[in-house]
């Protein structure tokens, strides 16, 4: 019977995890694209955000951020906005997901289009291990997929 040193077991573990974890970069995340300019597609979003009653917290410019340093970035800007019915039971369940909360919504110029991407709720409910919670997973899905749209202009 073959042996395997303690040191081999856990490298190969630890190998096993990183691929595992590798593979999960990158998904979770929904895009919708427009053919309109960031300002019109933020126009959009704004309207989409109001007309369902969303709280919009701050908008983070981070192309005009790395303008103060000398760097140049694509039109980037994120927004975060959520709504605090639907927000609070979710980090009732688990405290962690405020990592992930307010609600996120990037729009970023990219070769002539507007890209809009937000975190998929399902992502989120995976990464904070939120099985146990009774969450309208479903409908916040929806609803951000429809207000990507409205923005995008679709």
């Amino acid at each position: 019977m073959y042996k395997i040193s303690p040191f081999i077991g856990a490298t190969a573990l630890m190998i096993a995890l990183a691929s595992a974890q590798a593979d999960d970069v990158g998904k979770g995340i929904e895009q919708v694209r427009s053919d309109d300019s960031i300002d019109r597609v933020e126009v959009r979003l704004r309207a989409a955000l109001d007309e369902r009653g969303m709280v919009l917290v701050t908008m983070v410019d981070h192309s005009a951020n790395a303008e103060r340093v000398s760097l140049s970035l694509p039109a980037t800007r994120m927004f975060l906005f959520g709504n605090p019915d639907v927000g609070t039971p979710m980090m009732q369940c688990k405290g962690g997901l405020a990592l992930d909360l307010p609600q996120k919504m990037l729009l970023r110029e990219d070769e002539g289009t507007t890209l809009i991407e937000w975190n998929d709720p399902h992502y989120l409910a995976w990464r904070h291990d939120l099985d146990d919670c009774d969450l309208p997973l479903e409908q916040v899905a929806e609803a951000l997929s429809g207000i990507a749209n409205q923005a995008a202009g679709n």
